[in-house]
Parts: structure tokens; C-alpha cells; sequence
């Protein structure tokens, strides 16, 4: 099995997103960041937070694209 690098709290998860636990509180109860739950904690992987950026990334090249 491969290394799973898991985040679990807010806390942790705003570290790695470089924004505050409170952000991160707030898109997680919207449903916007991938989360999930063990229990009553909040949890992410890395790499599917990664992911949703670079799909992030995408989208906002794409409709900048296509304003010019």
C-alpha cells in the first residue's frame, strides 16, 4: 500500500492550504473543498486537495481565456 498522507482538522488542512481554519470551516460546511469525515472530524488527502487547485487553476485560465 502507498504512503496516504491524510490531513484531519480544520487546522491541518488550513496549513496546507495556506488559508485560515475558519476559510476552510466555511467551505467545508458549503460543500466546496474535498473533505470527508472520520467520525466528527473533518479529513482530506493531499493529493485530492492538489488536485482541486489544479482544477481550480484550470477554470480560471479557461474563463480568463475566454474574456480576452
Amino acid at each position: 500500500m502507498t504512503d496516504v498522507e491524510i490531513l484531519t482538522g480544520h487546522k491541518a488542512i488550513a496549513r496546507f492550504l495556506g488559508l485560515s481554519p475558519r476559510q476552510v470551516s466555511w467551505h467545508d460546511e458549503r460543500g466546496n473543498l474535498p473533505t470527508f469525515r472520520m467520525g466528527r472530524t473533518v479529513c482530506a488527502r493531499k493529493t485530492k486537495l492538489v488536485e482541486w487547485i489544479e482544477e481550480k487553476e484550470q477554470r480560471s485560465h479557461s474563463l480568463r481565456n475566454a474574456t480576452d
